[in-house]
């Protein structure tokens, strides 16, 4: 039986504090859909086809190293629908701090309400990601700052064209 995970977010950008999500999160499921949020009253840095490309190049060969299947989908709707849709028991998050636990934690109370049967499980940030966040790159990136820390090399190089000054 394939174990699938469903893994929401905006990923503008995709981080390393999602990466870290991701390889942890291979050690649980054998198909993971990582399900990019598309909302109408959020004004995003890169589309969604745009960040669906980035995490299928940056996420791909690793979930692929690791034996584990990717799919990388938009949803508008609630989580666990998105889950019941692409046949995930299972949501994955992480957890950088206390105020990220909080938030979890009724996010993953309110869903087993709503879906008893998908299951929400925690992957603690790996000590070195544990800071970023994808709000603070982007305002990073936006400044001028490099971000090469924080990204994978692939989408620092595209934050650096999108903010690019005359």
């Amino acid at each position: 039986m394939t174990r699938t995970a469903l893994y929401t977010g905006s990923f503008d950008p995709v981080t390393n504090g999602h990466l870290d999500v991701l390889r942890q999160a291979c050690s649980v499921a054998d198909r993971i859909v990582v399900a990019i949020g598309v909302h109408s009253s959020k004004a995003p840095v890169f589309s969604a086809e745009e960040r669906a490309d980035m995490l299928r190049e940056v996420c791909g060969p690793m979930l692929q190293e690791k034996g584990t299947a990717l799919d990388v989908v938009t949803f508008n709707d609630l989580a666990v629908d998105a889950a019941r849709r692409h046949g995930a028991t299972l949501i994955v998050r992480g957890l950088r701090d206390g105020t990220d636990f909080d938030y979890e934690i009724q996010m993953a109370s309110m869903n087993a309400a709503l879906a008893p049967e998908v299951q929400t499980l925690f992957f603690p940030a790996s000590p070195a990601v544990r800071p970023i966040t994808a709000t603070l790159v982007r305002q990073i990136a936006a400044m001028g700052g490099d971000v090469s820390a924080f990204v994978p090399g692939l989408v620092a190089e595209r934050l650096k064209a999108r903010f690019r000054r005359p």
